[in-house]
């Protein structure tokens, strides 16, 4: 093959004559500022020649291309040159031979297709960063040349420019294996901070759920967990740090902390979002985070909840009817300044709610009303256990392992017993009337109650005296309205008296002259778990639980 003619019809080769200055002074003009006669002389001269583009012996500039450089001509990429990088590279190759067999090499690169596909089209092509065998990485670019100035495919040939990019390649690797380690990183602290078992309340049946993104940056700080409060009631908290990586999941990790530690205050949702917020902003001020706070109790069929710039909790009834959490929606955790407040949304036997992060129903083409009602349709229709819906909501959400955010699904049922199961849960309550007949009332009361639910005796006569001690507390230092409470469930019995006194009691230690103060004391003695909080209507409930015996 003639080289000179292929090298002369690569494409956007310009050919230009050579520029040519002719410039000349006048030896009549003389002034103060001319040019000295010398200078004058040099101007007049015929600047050399500069050489033009296309008188370039294009050989030899490919021979001294420190990338390499091959040449293919015709519709089997029979060889027509290698430059001395390429020879350097590989050794040395048969001119003529078809690509195939000339150069091996190009094979574990995937480049044969692309000779194909530029021979057709005409067009360049690029691989970018390909191993090739002597473990190097290039990138190749394809372009097409033609003999003649001719169109015809057959005529055309195909330049294979490959530029060394081993060190752009491994630096990628290593940014790349730096990535991921920061992701697992983040993922297994996120994971660490996470409950790793979920508290298993008497009344709820719970399932959760967390999927970290795809990427470092898609790992973020959102959390949830379950309390249980005593007293038969249940804390539930889900939430989501601003932010991406190893310092929200940190941030995550304190707030949750804290959460846990307001939630043994027995506050209402309100005030632990209060508490929170001036946590927030205290670990990082720049760092904000949204939270839905709520308390179950099951003598009252409803979910008492806050939330500070969280999505709404949804509920779904027994008939697949679903609900969205109404206001009050306070702003995010960490911003102050505001007061927040608690609302509740219904929760009766056979109901499901959900709670869940953002990364569940937002997503960059739609508005996130509609990631809301997609996944509200999606509840309606979904039943089963609380982890068979929990998994179904993450489906139905197209979340997958390259997901771009994290998420968080916090999936809680009231289930509705009937039969022998409805059996193990009972309640009988007492309204106290003042008087001296109001502590002989209550203790024949709960012992009646606690014989018809067959206690053995022990259990029987410790909840009479618990009983017993809490009333005549009450009677004591509260004010009417009074009210005692029995309930029993699979696990435990729960002994609640409550009166309108907004004064907790507390326990301590009685010296031995005192007539008083024993009586707290000895129910915490006796108890199980035992505790005390403040009512939203005003006054105060004091209770006492006692693990019942397995069968």
């Amino acid at each position: 093959m003639n080289f000179t003619r292929w090298s002369a019809r690569l494409p956007g080769t310009q050919r230009r004559a050579a520029a040519r200055t002719d410039t000349t002074v006048s030896p009549d003009r003389r002034s103060d500022g001319s040019v000295p006669a010398a200078r004058v002389e040099q101007l007049t001269e015929e600047a050399p020649p500069v050489p033009a583009v296309d008188d370039l012996p294009v050989r030899d500039v490919l021979d001294r291309v420190p990338a390499l450089v091959a040449l293919v001509h015709g519709p089997d990429h029979r060889l027509a040159y290698v430059n001395d990088a390429y020879v350097a590279a590989f050794g040395m190759r048969d001119l003529g031979a078809r690509a195939r067999e000339a150069l091996p090499e190009l094979d574990e690169p995937g480049l044969f297709p692309l000779l194909d596909q530029v021979q057709r089209s005409g067009r360049p092509r690029t691989l970018k960063s390909r191993r090739a065998p002597d473990g190097r990485s290039y990138t190749f670019t394809c372009t097409p040349v033609t003999e003649g100035g001719g169109g015809d495919r057959g005529d055309r040939g195909v330049l294979v420019f490959a530029t060394d990019v081993t060190d752009h390649a491994e630096a990628a690797a290593r940014l790349r294996a730096s990535e991921r380690r920061q992701r697992e990183t983040a993922v297994t602290l996120q994971r660490s901070l996470l409950p790793q078992e979920l508290e298993e309340p008497d009344d709820l049946r719970v399932a959760a759920t967390y999927h970290p993104g795809g990427t470092e940056a898609a790992v973020g700080g959102d959390w949830y967990d379950v309390i249980t409060l005593g007293g038969g009631r249940t804390a539930l908290v889900i939430g989501d740090v601003m932010g991406r990586g190893v310092r929200a999941a940190a941030v995550m990790g304190q707030l949750r902390t804290a959460v846990r530690a307001y939630a043994r205050l027995d506050l209402p949702p309100h005030e632990v979002l209060q508490l929170l917020d001036g946590l927030a902003t205290e670990i990082d001020a720049n760092q904000i985070a949204t939270c839905v706070y709520a308390i179950h109790d099951p003598n009252e069929g409803r979910l008492v909840y806050a939330s500070a710039g969280h999505l709404p909790i949804l509920v779904r009834d027994e008939n697949g009817t679903v609900q969205r959490a109404d206001e009050p929606t306070g702003p995010p955790l960490g911003t102050g300044g505001w007061v927040h407040t608690s609302g509740s949304i219904s929760l009766t036997p056979g109901s499901t709610a959900v709670l869940y992060t953002d990364g569940l129903v937002e997503r960059r083409d739609e508005d996130l009303d509609e990631g809301i009602a997609a996944l509200e349709r999606a509840l309606s229709g979904a039943t089963g256990t609380p982890q068979v819906i929990c998994d179904r909501l993450v489906r139905s959400a197209g979340v997958t392992p390259d997901h771009d955010d994290d998420v968080a699904v916090l999936v809680l049922q009231h289930p509705a017993r009937t039969g022998a199961d409805a059996e193990l849960f009972r309640n009988a309550a007492l309204e106290l009337l003042g008087g001296v007949e109001a502590a002989p009332r209550a203790r024949a009361f709960a012992s009646g109650v606690l014989t018809s639910w067959r206690f053995p005796t022990d259990l029987h006569d410790l909840g009479v005296l618990a009983t017993s001690e809490l009333v005549a507390n009450s009677l004591q230092h509260g004010t009417p309205p009074m009210r005692l409470r029995l309930r029993r469930t699979d696990r435990r019995l729960i002994i609640e008296v409550t009166d309108g006194d907004d004064h907790l009691p507390r326990r301590r230690r009685a010296e031995p002259g005192d007539e008083s103060g024993r009586g707290i004391a000895i129910v915490a003695t006796i108890a199980t778990n035992w505790g005390s909080r403040r009512t939203p209507g005003g006054g105060k409930a004091v209770w006492c639980e006692f693990v019942l015996p397995k069968p």
